[in-house]
């Protein structure tokens, strides 16, 4: 027994040691692009229906400025007031867009090199309530709840970019929010950091806010920290007016934007998965025309978030076997267009972190994954499709989207791999086993990926340890961190300054800063 126990804890050392970022079993940008959902006849038909769409159909809801935009560079604005984008408008815009962009962190060690299969796990969402698994219930989420989950995810490895995940309801006016809601995602991590605005006004205070954090506006210009979600388009094929405002001034102000088109399969968009696709990328085509009208190669993410509708109610289901899957189709189309690739996944039904929870977070955050698709947005902590955060369970999904990732990447084949020189030593030797092989001790780190927190111990270790339960343990992480992680990325003076200027909601101490 102490030979065996040795043995485990000199493991469990080298497993707990820091690794290398270069023997890493997971990094972010593994490629995706193995899972195709769709064969080749069915990818070339969505295709051409993404295109008939555009031409024939258009967008009604068109502003001045998108209508005046899109008309010099070939769009169609007809009489009976819808927008129309004939295939070579389409492809044009293709032509100028940027196949290759990178997400800043306020810190270069977290940049995002977004495009081609390249796979990151991102939050995302706008809950308005806290799934509080310590007090088995729901309430209101706050400023001070955003700014937490912010800090959590800095200090979650798979979790590769921190975008707002509920609304600050405890602040009425919506300027403050907008504002705060920044504020407070940026305060909390150095990773890059996504966001949303409903009104322009709020954007441009927001954008100034920005280049007072980079150091100035050429600062932020050269390496733009927080990028836009945009529901410029309101399914189905209908654009908002405030929205395609925010994209503009986005764009004028050199800040990424997501071009989100959050349509509801059964509800908003067709029921069939291939229609709901479709329409997806005919809307999410229609923000780049604009985009790249404004300006040619900005930097833009097509944002296809098809959801699905439970049928029998009506009611969304982002749990769903079907929510893999159209966020996969929609991840092959993305490689096949070479265009940078946002989609949702990893969202559960289930109010609260459990079986259900765990199994729905697992098989939609896996295929658009396995498809390739560049950021997977609301893949973490995301419960009672969407209407609840649970800060807590962004630490277990941690460990899921690790593995999600490790499966992604997938298996190496070469001379060493194939081990055929270890096979024959440990079997002529009469060794009969791998465990103390060099090649096993090798490759413990670099082949194999390890959960931070689930629990692998043999039931003996586990009752010795007191029989943790995962949930517990994640509690007591948060808590860790909460009170002990204040990142100060911003400075004081800074901070002082952004303080005179705005009206930020909470006090400098609930930052970890004495004024």
């Amino acid at each position: 027994m102490a030979r065996r126990a040795g043995g485990r804890d000199a493991r469990v050392a080298l497993r707990q040691a820091p690794l290398a970022e270069e023997i890493k079993p997971v990094v972010p940008g593994v490629s995706g692009g193995t899972y195709r959902p769709l064969d080749d006849a069915g990818e070339a038909e969505i295709l051409e229906n993404i295109y008939r769409i555009l031409e024939e159909v258009g967008f009604a809801q068109a502003t001045k400025h998108c209508i005046e935009t899109c008309t010099e560079v070939g769009a169609i604005y007809g009489d009976d007031g819808r927008l129309r984008m004939p295939r070579q408008v389409v492809d044009d815009a293709m032509a100028k867009a940027t196949r290759d962009l990178t997400l800043y962190g306020f810190d270069p060690k977290y940049d995002l090199k977004i495009g081609g299969d390249r796979v990151h796990y991102s939050t995302a969402g706008a809950a308005v309530m806290i799934s509080d698994s310590q007090k088995n219930e729901y309430r209101e989420s706050t400023a001070k709840d955003l700014y937490d989950m912010s800090r959590i995810v800095s200090n979650c490895e798979h979790i590769h970019m921190f975008q707002r995940s509920c609304v600050a309801r405890d602040i009425e006016d919506n300027f403050a929010m907008d504002l705060n809601t920044a504020y407070n995602s940026v305060m909390g991590t150095t990773k890059h950091v996504g966001s949303s605005w409903v009104d322009v006004k709020h954007l441009e205070a927001t954008l100034e806010m920005l280049h007072m954090m980079a150091g100035g506006e050429e600062a932020w210009r050269a390496r733009p920290f927080m990028s836009q979600s945009n529901c410029f388009v309101v399914p189905p094929m209908k654009f908002t007016e405030e929205a395609l405002e925010c994209l503009r001034v986005a764009v004028e102000g050199g800040m990424p934007v997501l071009l989100l088109s959050a349509g509801q399969a059964g509800a908003t968009a067709p029921a069939c998965l291939a229609g709901a696709v479709s329409q997806a990328w005919a809307e999410c085509l229609g923000g780049l025309v604009y985009a790249n009208a404004i300006k040619a190669g900005a930097p833009c993410i097509i944002g296809t978030w098809p959801f699905v509708s439970d049928l029998r109610t009506g009611a969304m289901s982002g749990g769903s076997a079907e929510q893999g899957l159209l966020s996969a189709a929609c991840a092959q189309i993305g490689l096949k267009l070479n265009l940078p690739l946002g989609t949702a996944g990893g969202m559960a039904d289930a109010k609260f972190p459990n079986f259900q929870g765990g199994a729905e977070r697992a098989y939609t955050a896996l295929p658009p994954a396995l498809a390739g698709a560049n950021i997977i947005y609301e893949s973490a902590g995301m419960y009672a499709s969407l209407l609840g955060v649970c800060p807590e369970s962004y630490l277990m999904d941690n460990d899921v989207l690790g593995a999600c990732l490790r499966v992604t990447k997938g298996i190496e084949v070469n001379k060493d791999t194939l081990s055929f020189e270890t096979l024959k030593e440990v079997c002529l030797s009469g060794e009969g086993h791998y465990l103390g092989s060099e090649q096993t001790l090798g490759v413990m780190q670099s082949e194999y990926i390890y959960p931070e927190l689930a629990d692998r111990d043999s039931p003996n270790v586990w009752e010795e340890k007191g029989k943790p339960d995962l949930l517990q343990t994640a509690i007591a992480k948060k808590e860790e961190i909460l009170n002990s992680y204040f990142p100060h990325h911003i400075s004081d003076e800074i901070d002082r300054k952004i303080r005179e200027k705005f009206p930020i909601h909470l006090p400098p101490e609930v930052y970890g800063r004495t004024s």
